[in-house]
């Protein structure tokens, strides 16, 4: 069997995972998760030291107080 080394280009990584479209879909994946969790939750994206992020945040009263007893972000995530 043939063995292949692979070398990663550490700046086109970099660049990668730090660029608009990976931070479009990490909001992506957010907004999905956010259609189930109802009113009260905002998503924020940013890029980050290292790579682009997303989050979604309890902005309500309610919606935090619902996280907190349920991990409803947690759960909307997997």
């Amino acid at each position: 069997m043939s063995s292949v080394e692979v070398e990663l280009n550490s700046e086109g990584v970099r660049e990668l995972l730090r660029s608009d479209e990976m931070r479009a879909i990490c909001e992506s994946r957010a907004r999905d998760a956010l259609a189930s969790l109802g009113d009260g939750y905002e998503v924020d994206s940013y890029v980050g030291k290292n790579r682009a992020n997303a989050e979604i945040v309890a902005v309500s009263r309610e919606a935090r107080k619902e996280n907190l007893e349920s991990n409803t972000i947690l759960r909307a995530l997997r």
